[in-house]
């Protein structure tokens, strides 16, 4: 089944880590971190295992 969604709306933004230039799919929040795809995997909390 095919879904018929409008496409997000991107917001540019620059990464906290790398400052690199980045597309974010929110709108930034002054004063919050954003990180670019690579940089966010650093940061994202470890996945606990269920078992």
């Amino acid at each position: 089944m095919m879904y018929d969604r409008a496409p997000r709306e991107m917001h540019k933004a620059v990464c906290a880590d790398c400052n690199k230039e980045c597309e974010v799919p929110f709108k930034p929040t002054e004063g919050r971190p954003v990180y670019c795809r690579d940089c966010y995997s650093k940061h994202r909390p470890a996945r606990r295992s269920r078992f």
